[in-house]
């Protein structure tokens, strides 16, 4: 409380993690959409932070700072548009995505591919932005039930396969031709169709891809007319700005996230953390980190006893 004080004496901002309930004015922390070579929860430090002093892009109940920059940008400059251009080629040459994983891509089968990505089911942007469904089984059965001669892809989240977080789908095979278990998103979203998903990250990659995306919650990326949406999107998303690719992946790579170079320790544009990514020039996480990261795991079906 004393130093919550001072911060206010001072000018400066309250700041806390995630969508929590807070005093108007708060901001609040999230990780990047180019976070690392590893995952979050298995405590790799991300290479990139969103600070949002209106909401979080992942809660769609109310205004977010990125929101707000992706309609004031619908119409980008020509130079962020070249640069927003060149960043997407970076990206998708590179394959890059936000964990980086790496991971064998077996032979897929022939026909239309549809991706689904799996999720973390008690993920807040699972329960602020698809309250109309919230598990992996009942999007896989929707998405057969509307392609019943689709190849449909089933990718658990890496979270979920590692133990660290719930959203296990039993016998997925009801649904799905094939489970990819530890695959390289990079290397598998430029060999499939289209992507249906909930609220996953994964269809904003996708659409740097040039896939169509179906949405049946409300991510950050839907509402703006550069997907099929079937979920409860914000009206205020529909009537709005009308934004082209380059003016999201601007608004969402360039102008939200804060980046910093894990060679230097010091700030830097994205451009930097993308060469990183591709060059493999990142610190590793010590015994510590996998050590906690594995108590963390054992704990991770009781997860609402801290996340309140």
């Amino acid at each position: 409380p004393e130093q919550a004080g001072q911060r206010a004496e001072e000018g400066r901002a309250r700041m806390i993690w995630g969508a929590a309930e807070a005093d108007p004015g708060t901001v609040r922390i999230e990780d990047g959409f180019l976070r690392s070579r590893g995952l979050g929860a298995e405590l790799v430090p991300p290479l990139s932070l969103v600070a949002d002093d209106l909401g979080l892009y992942y809660d769609p109940t109310r205004p977010s700072r990125l929101e707000r920059l992706i309609a004031d940008t619908a119409q980008p400059r020509p130079d962020q548009t070249e640069r927003a251009r060149r960043l997407i080629t970076r990206i998708t040459t590179g394959g890059l995505t936000k964990y980086n994983l790496a991971g064998a891509l077996p032979p897929l089968p022939e026909g239309h591919r549809i991706l689904v990505p799996g999720q973390v089911e008690d993920d807040a942007s699972i329960r602020l932005g698809s309250p109309g469904m919230q598990r992996g089984a009942d999007l896989l059965a929707r998405v057969r039930a509307e392609n019943p001669d689709a190849v449909i892809l089933w990718k658990p989240h890496p979270d979920v396969e590692a133990g660290l977080r719930p959203g296990h789908v039993a016998a997925p095979e009801r649904w799905a031709d094939l489970t990819l278990s530890n695959a390289d998103m990079g290397a598998l979203l430029p060999q499939v169709h289209e992507v249906w998903t909930l609220t996953s990250l994964t269809g904003f990659e996708a659409l740097l891809r040039g896939l169509p995306v179906t949405t049946l919650g409300a991510p950050f990326y839907a509402g703006w007319g550069l997907t099929r949406d079937l979920g409860p999107v914000p009206a205020r998303r529909l009537t709005g700005p009308r934004p082209t690719l380059e003016a999201l992946v601007h608004a969402t790579l360039i102008a939200y996230p804060r980046y910093r170079d894990p060679v230097t320790g010091l700030p830097c544009p994205v451009e930097v953390v993308a060469l990183r990514l591709e060059s493999c020039a990142l610190p590793r996480p010590g015994p510590a980190n996998r050590m906690l990261s594995k108590l963390q795991g054992l704990f991770a079906s009781r997860a609402h006893l801290w996340r309140r």
